[in-house]
This record gives C-alpha cells, structure tokens and sequence, in this order.
C-alpha cells in the first residue's frame, strides 16, 4: 500500500474521532451556546504551514461549513483574522512561541 493510502486512511480515521470526540457538533459556535452540527474537521495550525501538526489531534477542531468558511479562504488556504486567533490561542494554550511575522504569512 502507497504511503498516499496510508495518510488516507490515517486521516478518516483521525477525523471520524475528531467528529465523535466532539460530539459532532461545531466547537465555535458551541462557544456561544449554539448547538450547531459539525461536518467538517479543521487544521487550527494550516496543514499546508504545519505539515508536522497533521495529525495531531490537539490541532483539529469540528466545524460547520460555515464556521470553516470564516476561519480560511477557502482558494488561498490562508487564515482569516478569527482564524488567526484561533491559533494564536491554541498556541497559548500549549505554551507555544509564534515568531513575529507569522501573521503576515498566514493571513
């Protein structure tokens, strides 16, 4: 089996528990009390910057489609300003330093 396959496999199965791990519903809009259905797993870190945090399951997060759509563009993959600051605070969060001009590469 190619590694291609593997990542695949690897991936549906991270994000299948990633889904059930949240209960399927949208972590955003849960912050604000709202009980919205979560299709989508999200990198916080960009997987095309971040390849090394891929798989790592502190750097996904259940999403609508719409929450998604405002935290990237969805043509440039770069973040948005919410979605910048949902890494700024996860990376808080983990005791992570971000260089200075990440944002500006990011955004």
């Amino acid at each position: 089996m190619a590694t291609h396959d593997l990542n695949v496999a690897r991936w549906k199965k991270l994000r299948e528990y990633v889904l059930r791990r949240d209960s399927y519903l949208d972590q955003i809009a849960l912050r604000y009390g709202k009980r919205v259905e979560a299709t989508t797993v999200h990198h916080i870190f960009p997987r095309e910057f971040f390849p090394e945090y891929t798989f790592c399951e502190w750097n996904l997060i259940s999403l609508s489609n719409s929450s998604h759509n405002r935290l990237h563009d969805r043509d440039s993959h770069k973040l948005t300003n919410e979605g910048f600051d949902l890494l700024r605070r996860t990376a808080k969060k983990r005791g992570m330093e971000l260089s200075e001009g990440l944002r500006s590469v990011l955004t």
